[in-house]
């Protein structure tokens, strides 16, 4: 705004929803034709145009070809300086962004400056305002709490996936059985006719993994290379791919090579393989059971925090202001196509809305109002030494912690993405010490397995 328009600004708020208001403005004719006239004058000073020197360019034609847009500005400037005056004066929180239009009843901007009858500039601003958020009962959310310690064999099962990891798979002329990789053709029909993503050439299975449906490491379990096994599959209700789901299909799998692995011994040398120096088989296993804390931890910690939002979003009611849903289903769809063209895909092959994401954006915008309240009511701010142990707590994944420390807190918008984590946390310790909490026995292994969907 180049310049503040002065004082008197007419402006009313009407209630359109729970939610959504229209504040009205009338801005005098003769303040807008003020400013219109100064702002001109002023452009004329440095204004260039062919056959003018700078400065010495007529009123008249700066007038005809900047004064359109010059009032235009003044009109915006005045109709946001009379909203902010409104919302500051009346203490009102604004949700999005004003949608600007003129007044019910008049026409567009320049037909309202000629024909108002009473002189003045008549607009609109329609925005909608945070709604009150009613916390209810959080002691009747059921939190439960694993219980759960890393015990040696934890450790031990770890290890053997290590060593299977760093298996030499070699051909062997046997049978395929569990813990083989199989390389293998296949093709599968439904009622005779081949089905998109139902075919592979050279494909490898590892039997005993569980990648494939089950029907698959049957067929394959002593199929010896140069074999071709045939057998039907039904595909289950809920299979990802819709068009099969459900339905009976027929496949040919033929095993071209079976390879045995030759899993490492977990020895001096595989210990020094994992950066153990020494190569001591127990500074290993010690390393091994650092990581699985750590890993136990933050899965114990993630789950708290689902639980904790789930109740707290369960036990509160609130109205959620359209434009920020807009807004947020807006940004999920946008970084969702931006992830698709990283992986490779055409901008013009990617078919995404945003009302694709509006049902995770209403619970994104829920959580963070109801958050956001909660935060304010019981200060519940970041403090300084929670930012720096989440930060110390991500420098340890690196090998120079102090640097990355020092590089976190060389410019404070490094910090931002901590202060949220330290602030959500704060809120999840809240609940939890509102809810009824429970304690949970398991086991490691139990807790970390992948969520069956």
């Amino acid at each position: 705004m180049q310049t503040a328009l002065e004082k008197p600004i007419e402006s009313t708020i009407e209630t359109l929803s729970q939610l959504e208001r229209r504040l009205n403005v009338a801005v005098p004719r003769a303040q807008i034709e003020g400013e219109v006239e100064k702002r001109l004058a002023r452009l004329a000073k440095t204004v260039k145009l062919p056959g003018f020197r700078p400065g010495k360019v007529p009123l008249k034609m700066v007038v005809q070809q900047y004064g359109p847009s010059v009032r235009s500005d003044v009109i915006s400037d005045a109709v946001q300086a009379a909203f902010n005056e409104a919302v500051r004066e009346q203490n009102i929180r604004v949700a999005g962004y004003p949608r600007i239009e003129p007044r019910q009843g008049a026409g567009s901007a320049n037909e309202s400056a000629k024909e108002a009858a009473d002189g003045a500039f008549e607009f609109s601003a329609v925005f909608e305002v945070y709604p009150e958020i009613r916390l209810g009962d959080l002691a009747s959310i059921a939190i439960q709490r694993p219980q759960v310690e890393v015990m040696p064999a934890d450790i031990d099962r770890t290890l053997e996936v290590l060593r299977r990891q760093r298996a030499v798979f070699t051909p062997v002329a046997r049978g395929a059985q569990d813990g083989d990789r199989a390389l293998v053709d296949f093709t599968g029909t439904i009622d005779g006719v081949e089905f998109a993503g139902g075919q592979a050439r050279d494909f490898a299975i590892t039997l005993g993994e569980s990648r494939m449906l089950p029907e698959f490491e049957v067929a394959l379990h002593g199929a010896a290379a140069g074999e071709t096994r045939e057998f039907a599959l039904t595909f289950p209700a809920d299979y990802h791919g819709k068009e099969v789901a459900g339905r009976v299909a027929r496949f040919s799998l033929t095993v071209k090579q079976v390879n045995a692995p030759d899993v490492p011994q977990l020895d001096s040398a595989f210990a020094t393989a994992f950066g153990i120096k020494s190569g001591n088989v127990d500074e290993l296993r010690a390393e091994v059971e650092s990581n699985l804390k750590l890993e136990l931890k933050r899965k114990i910690e993630a789950l708290l925090k689902d639980q904790a939002l789930k109740g707290l979003r369960q036990t509160t009611q609130l109205t959620l202001p359209k434009s920020l849903v807009e807004q947020e289903a807006l940004q999920l769809a946008r970084r969702m196509a931006a992830n698709l063209q990283q992986q490779g895909m055409k901008p013009e092959d990617i078919k995404l809305t945003p009302e694709m994401f509006r049902p995770q954006a209403e619970e994104r915008v829920a959580l963070g109002l109801i958050m956001g309240e909660i935060v304010r009511e019981k200060h519940l701010e970041a403090r300084p030494e929670q930012i720096r142990a989440l930060v110390q707590d991500v420098a340890q994944t690196y090998e120079q912690p102090d640097a990355v420390i020092r590089w976190h807190f060389e410019k404070p918008e490094r910090l931002n993405e901590f202060e949220v984590l330290a602030v959500e946390r704060n809120v999840v310790d809240w609940v939890i010490g509102q809810a009824k909490v429970s304690d949970a026995p398991t086991t490691f292994e139990t807790l970390m397995a992948p969520a069956q969907t």
